[in-house]
């Protein structure tokens, strides 16, 4: 009985943790898309690379995928120095 409840509390505490990770998305494409509007200075290659890296990350976040959508969203934060 006692394993059960630990189990359990396991199990929530994952599915919780991935419900966090999919509220970072939205705030993360946000800041995004707030940087570059301000036309940072950016190569065009850095440039390309941070727009395909912020559609990716929108299209892994709304797929279900929110691990790789924080991953690709942050390097475009990366890049974008966020």
């Amino acid at each position: 009985m006692r394993n059960s409840r630990y189990i359990l509390a396991a199990l929530g505490l994952l599915l919780a943790s991935g419900a966090a990770l999919a509220h970072y998305c939205p705030a993360d494409m946000k800041a995004i898309d707030a940087r570059l509007a301000t036309k940072p200075a950016l190569t065009k290659s850095d440039m390309s690379k941070v727009q395909k890296l912020r559609a990716d990350g929108e299209a892994q976040h709304k797929a279900g995928d929110h691990d790789a959508s924080v991953k690709s969203l942050g390097e475009a934060k990366k890049i974008l120095g966020l």
